[in-house]
């Protein structure tokens, strides 16, 4: 993996221009961070690793995120991680850089992140099933995915079991990983909006 992804050069040239300094500034602090980190884009979104995911980011319509992969488990003296609210990331929806926690503030969490996976230290994993009743078995990347999307995350929980399965059903039916990461990547915009998988159709 290479420090700088010129993956995620592409990912921050096609986002909106609101989004654009958001995201070179968050870049920028991860790697001020540590220049331990690595790139990559993983469920259509840049992620910064180092013994596995630490953090990542994001861009849509009208905000940005941020995200701790440990958030779960991680120590909050700042008072930063948004863990119970309905946003997608762990700092709450990012509408311009003052959105942001001071840079010394982002940088000490990033660091702390960081050293939770050089120790191997993991949040407990979700249960592959989101709901005992309906023994839906939801794959891995699809609970990654809604783990770091707490909007979508919630929408989904609401949803009925035939929604539920409908949006599983569409993933696993894609012939190749591009495909099936195209879709999931749609599949979050809508679950976000609280849309069921053929609400076009409603």
């Amino acid at each position: 993996m290479e420090q700088y992804n010129k993956r995620v050069d592409a990912y921050i040239a096609e986002c909106k221009d609101f989004a654009k300094p958001i995201l070179l500034h968050l870049r920028k602090l991860v790697h001020q961070a540590s220049p331990e980190f690595t790139e990559a884009i993983k469920w259509s979104c840049p992620f910064f690793e180092h013994n596995g995911p630490v953090c990542q980011m994001a861009a849509f319509k009208e905000h940005c995120a941020f995200g701790f992969w440990q958030a779960a488990i991680m120590d909050d003296p700042d008072n930063i991680l948004k863990r119970e609210e309905k946003n997608a990331g762990s700092i709450g929806r990012i509408t311009s850089l003052e959105d942001l926690p001071a840079d010394e503030i982002l940088i000490k969490y990033i660091r702390q992140a960081l050293s939770l996976n050089k120790a191997g230290i993991k949040a407990p994993s979700r249960a592959k099933t989101l709901n005992e009743k309906t023994e839906l078995a939801v794959p891995d990347y699809f609970i990654e995915a809604l783990a770091r999307n707490v909007e979508a995350s919630v929408h989904f929980d609401k949803f009925s079991p035939s929604q539920r399965k409908e949006y599983v059903t569409w993933l696993e039916e894609a012939k190749t990983e591009t495909t099936r990461n195209k879709r999931l990547e749609t599949a979050m915009e809508w679950i976000s909006e609280g849309k069921s998988r053929h609400w076009k159709y409603k």
